[in-house]
């Protein structure tokens, strides 16, 4: 493979010059040269190796693939086969995660020499781990529902994947031509694939996060219509500035090394997204989200979305461990509750991504509502005292905030 590799790119080094001006030049533009060959099989098997972490990978996965593995390997190259290991990857490495943060709480909360056991005895530890649902639909494809109950750190957490095709039911595809979609044709075949998460943490200075990207396909009379979706978003209880700037930053980051321009686009997007319009806030404290994404080409816009989904672990898991052990009250869990029932009334009256669940023939019910927490609370004209924590996480749901200071600094630039 290398030796190919090294071929093609000195071929392609004669395409300026030939070899024998090459070999006529000064010495050290020769060694640049074959540095410069040297880098480009360097680069080339990164790629490959990228494209091929994806295969490699099925053992560590929470469920066996929806699509046949054979299948699979014979359509490496296709995206449809790309995102599904993506998705896959992703849900088994952010379940892990999760799973290490409940085993690290077990284990701080009883050392060996308070446990009551026979030494000589397998001690079985409390189970805090996923369950792990594998599902397929008649209309064809399926999902994998993975949900984390009652844990010490996490009171629900679902990480959910699904691959799906069929037929586009009418109102699914009604409320994609709103959206700009021009679909030919009443017969209107789909593939949709996603990872989706939500996760509702045991402590109210934990906060909410959401985050999903998907993958779509619609085949009408003209061809092949595709893009991509998504996003990541932060629903705290308790605003930490910190916290939020560090969300942020690390999304930035993600967005950055694909188009300068993406941040800033698809923070106000979030923004404006995650609205419960009846109430006049949002959600939370924002992140990204962005729908249609087809451009500049296939391939670039799907290694754009899996640097955001590896970006979740990173933006979210070192709030956790920072505030999973944090003090609070009665009052604190009612308020959580309380912001828990919005969090209820955005997902079952805004939401796309739940109406095209619903809207789809043999949904699966369960793992739409998923994102619902354990426990959420309603309470007639409730008013935040004025000043308090409560009150300050309220100014900045009216009004979202640029936390990385992006406006300013264009202003003193400009």
């Amino acid at each position: 493979m290398s030796y190919k590799i090294a071929l093609r790119s000195f071929k392609t080094l004669s395409y300026v010059g030939g070899y024998k001006k090459i070999r006529e030049r000064h010495l050290k533009t020769h060694c640049a040269a074959v540095i410069g060959v040297g880098y480009m099989v360097y680069k080339q098997q990164q790629t490959n190796q990228a494209e091929m972490k994806e295969i490699m990978q099925f053992k560590n996965y929470m469920a066996e693939p929806i699509t046949p593995v054979n299948q699979l390997e014979k359509n490496r190259d296709d995206m449809k086969t790309q995102m599904e290991l993506m998705i896959m990857r992703i849900q088994a490495e952010f379940c892990r995660a999760l799973e290490k943060e409940e085993d690290e709480a077990w284990l701080e909360e009883k050392r060996d020499e308070d446990l009551d056991y026979d030494s000589d005895l397998f001690v079985p530890y409390p189970d805090a781990k996923f369950r792990v649902d594998r599902w397929t639909r008649k209309e064809g494809g399926g999902g994998i529902t993975c949900v984390l109950q009652d844990g010490r750190v996490f009171e629900k957490a679902g990480v959910n994947i699904s691959v799906v095709s069929g037929k586009l039911p009418p109102a699914a595809a009604q409320q994609m031509r709103t959206r700009g979609k021009n679909f030919d044709g009443k017969e209107l075949p789909f593939f949709a694939a996603g990872v989706s998460a939500v996760i509702h943490p045991r402590n109210p200075m934990v906060p909410t996060i959401h985050f999903n990207y998907r993958y779509f396909e619609v085949q009408d009379k003209n061809g092949v219509q595709w893009w991509f979706g998504g996003g990541t978003d932060l629903t705290p209880y308790y605003l930490n500035e910190e916290d939020a700037v560090h969300f942020h930053l690390t999304l930035k980051h993600a967005c950055d090394a694909h188009d300068k321009s993406y941040y800033s686009r698809f923070k106000k997007w979030c923004d404006d997204y995650f609205t419960i319009t009846h109430r006049g806030e949002r959600r939370g404290v924002g992140g990204i989200f962005f729908d249609d994404v087809d451009q500049p080409d296939q391939q670039s816009a799907f290694s754009f979305v899996t640097s955001c989904a590896e970006a979740v672990i990173p933006s979210y898991i070192p709030l956790v461990q920072k505030h999973k052990d944090d003090p609070y009250g009665y009052h604190e869990r009612q308020w959580q509750l309380l912001r828990r029932g919005r969090y209820v009334e955005f997902n079952l009256i805004y939401d796309r991504g739940t109406k095209f669940g619903l809207f789809t023939p043999e949904a699966r019910y369960e793992s739409i509502l998923m994102s619902l927490p354990l426990n959420a609370k309603w309470e007639y004209m409730h008013e935040p005292t004025a000043n308090s924590p409560e009150h300050k996480l309220m100014s900045v749901l009216k009004e979202p905030r640029d936390w990385l200071q992006l406006d300013q600094t264009h202003a003193r630039t400009s």
